[in-house]
């Protein structure tokens, strides 16, 4: 390995991707291509990094297989950050355990925490929660514990564990500074700036007001029948009832929720839950059928009372009713907040997270746009949408090994 290869990983290693072009800009070996691949990646040019990288794994002869691998990573982690989650995780997979097998735990660990990132962004919490699990995390290096750390905090935000995140935030800093890498260190603030930002509305009472974490958490742990609009379940402790795949069901739920203790008139319901002003007999024999629905899945927890107008929420331990919804008294909220993580997504990408089709994204970020929420970037396959500003490359690329050397 020469000097300049393994001086332009050590100022990858340590955040100066400038100083690692400046050393391997103008040569065209595998090692070279690969670091200059990773150096683009840091300074946020996705397109032409993936394509040094894609070369230099061409480049690296078939007994180079780490090197390889360590590439397929880096790919990997672009693809995160560029937010197409759509793609296939064999090739990762695959990478991570030749890593394993060759001894080069850092990087493999990398390609491990990626999966793992991935899934939180899909929403798959319990899966990315076990594979977490099986993470050692104390042989790392002070980078690697910081990332680390980092998805704990990610996966507890989600969990709406305010404590258990800011603790591993709190550890994750610590890491970072001790690993001396400034892009790593502000990721990591910026995300524990979250913990002080408004997470949800809460409505109770006929009145409004915004919600930390923290107290999210302690409403989540209180005894009150709770209708989550953000996550689109009905709760009252211990027991939740999710209701994202019957969005009538949870539109009546929210709707007598609102009026608590009170009821709604059926043509307020009809109105509001089918989005017609011109109830007939069977808008309100549907609404009886709906209402029965509702009835059965909240049994326990809550019944639906008929009265001279309409109906009523009575719950059955609950003291208070109150209804949970998203920070931003927006329409299509839930678009807002993936999008509020700075980075640019994909309209598949954002289907695919929140399990809906591509034409609903599509008409949602119309919306959006409109009203100048979001902004789009690109065109046609490569369009991306985000919030302003555009962001840079926040995250670190941890492959600071040289890649030509096994």
């Amino acid at each position: 390995m020469d000097s300049l290869i393994t001086a332009a990983a050590r100022a990858l290693a340590t955040g100066d991707p400038l100083g690692a072009l400046k050393r391997v800009a103008l040569r065209e070996d595998a090692p070279a291509l690969a670091l200059r691949g990773l150096a683009l990646a840091q300074l946020g040019d996705f397109a032409r990094a993936k394509a040094l990288l894609r070369m230099a794994h061409r480049a690296f002869g078939p007994r180079e297989a780490v090197a390889r691998a360590r590439c397929l990573v880096a790919e990997a982690e672009i693809a995160l950050v560029s937010r197409e989650l759509g793609g296939d995780t064999k090739l990762l997979d695959a990478a991570r355990a030749l890593l394993e097998r060759h001894g080069d735990r850092a990087n493999a660990a990398h390609a491990h925490h990626l999966a793992i990132r991935r899934l939180v962004l899909l929403g798959r919490i319990d899966e990315a929660e076990r594979r977490l699990d099986a993470v050692d995390p104390h042989a790392f290096t002070p980078a690697l514990r910081a990332a680390h750390e980092h998805v704990v905090a990610g996966i507890a935000l989600r969990r709406v564990r305010g404590q258990v995140a800011r603790d591993a935030l709190s550890r994750a800093a610590a890491a970072a500074r001790e690993a001396g890498i400034a892009s790593l260190a502000t990721e990591i603030g910026t995300t524990a700036r979250l913990l002080d930002e408004p997470a949800a509305r809460l409505v109770a009472g006929g009145s409004e007001r915004v919600l930390r974490l923290g107290e999210v958490e302690a409403l989540q742990g209180s005894d009150a029948f709770v209708v989550d609009a953000c996550r689109h379940l009905v709760r009252a402790a211990p027991t939740s009832v999710p209701l994202a795949t019957r969005p009538v069901l949870f539109a009546l739920a929210r709707e007598l929720a609102r009026a608590w203790p009170g009821d709604v008139a059926r043509s307020v319901l009809i109105e509001r839950v089918f989005r017609t002003r011109h109830g007939d007999e069977s808008h309100r024999a549907r609404l009886r059928v709906e209402i029965g629905r509702l009835r059965a899945a909240l049994r326990g927890l809550a019944d639906i009372m008929a009265t001279k107008d309409g109906f009523a929420l009575a719950p059955v331990r609950a003291r208070d009713v109150v209804v949970l919804l998203p920070p931003l008294d927006a329409a299509h909220g839930d678009v807002l907040a993936l999008l509020a993580d700075g980075e640019a997504w994909s309209s598949s990408a954002l289907a695919l997270a929140l399990g809906v089709s591509a034409r609903t994204v599509q008409r949602a970020l119309d919306v959006l746009a409109a009203e100048a929420h979001v902004q789009p970037v690109g065109h046609g396959r490569a369009r991306r949408w985000m919030t302003p500003p555009v962001p840079g490359f926040p995250t670190l690329l941890l492959l600071t090994l040289a890649p030509g050397g096994d």
